[in-house]
């Protein structure tokens, strides 16, 4: 007899789960913008990096600023 079995793609996390890991993503943010001296105008980017910490991702604000750093590179 064959049991069914979740398949990982379409196995959609509890609402719970999605809220909680937002709430972690948030206080991780808010703790990079305190380490800052609370400085203003950080915010997308303080998420990006909480959520690819959170996620173990490599964040998307410093990828974007290594790629246009090699583009200015090959410019000069």
């Amino acid at each position: 007899m064959v049991t069914p079995t979740a398949d990982v793609s379409t196995a959609k996390p509890e609402e719970g789960s999605l809220e909680l890991t937002e709430d972690i993503i948030r206080v991780r943010a808010y703790q990079f913008y305190e380490e800052r001296g609370s400085e203003h105008g950080h915010d997308l980017e303080d998420w990006l990096r909480a959520e690819a910490e959170v996620f173990g991702k490599k964040p998307a604000v410093a990828e974007a600023q290594h790629a246009e750093g090699r583009s200015r590179a090959a410019v000069a």
